[in-house]
């Protein structure tokens, strides 16, 4: 992965929908950043998980816009303990549906093969694919949104005592342990 990869994405979410929802950050601040701006940088995120493009239209962006919030919005509908919307999960099956890509083992890792004709959408059949498991799967009540400062972001806890608060330590848990030793 690229350092301008690094510097643009958070990565480092182990659950590839959430990572996915992180393409926009401190979501519970007064000023969400979004980081796809346009078909470059979706292309560039989609490339760095393995979901190798080669095109992104303005039409692709929205699309993936579209099924970035509808994930979002389920996972903190379930965070939160209540119902998800069912625009948002016909949105998730719909998706889901539309992509062709196949899993393949290759060089001993999990990746997938897109079809040529729809890559993008096979891409986002993927990430919606990947929400669905984990949003219906049985450790969905281990949902979380963050308690970070401005973040909310999403993450599977999967601490033994379901207790974590942070999407990542490295980012979130070290903002908030920094800020209570300057306090002190």
């Amino acid at each position: 992965m690229t350092g301008e990869v690094r510097r643009a994405f958070r990565m480092d979410n182990e659950v590839l929908a959430f990572r996915f929802t992180a393409t926009v950050s401190d979501r519970a601040s007064t000023a969400p950043r979004e980081r796809l701006t346009d078909p470059a940088w979706l292309k560039m995120w989609l490339q760095a998980t393995g979901l190798d493009v080669t095109d992104v239209s303005p039409p692709d962006l929205k699309d993936a816009v579209e099924l970035r919030e509808a994930i979002y919005r389920v996972g903190s509908a379930l965070a939160a303990g209540e119902p998800a919307d069912s625009k948002d999960v016909r949105t998730l099956n719909l998706v889901a549906a539309a992509g062709h890509a196949k899993a393949a083992l290759e060089h001993g890792l999990a990746g997938w093969h897109l079809t040529e004709t729809t890559p993008v959408g096979d891409a986002l059949g993927v990430l919606a694919t990947e929400a669905i498991r984990i949003l219906g799967g049985p450790e969905r009540s281990r949902i979380k949104n963050c308690e970070g400062p401005g973040c909310a972001g999403l993450f599977l806890d999967t601490s033994r005592g379901a207790n974590r608060r942070w999407c990542s330590m490295n980012t979130c848990g070290n903002k908030v342990k920094k800020s209570r030793l300057a306090e002190n």
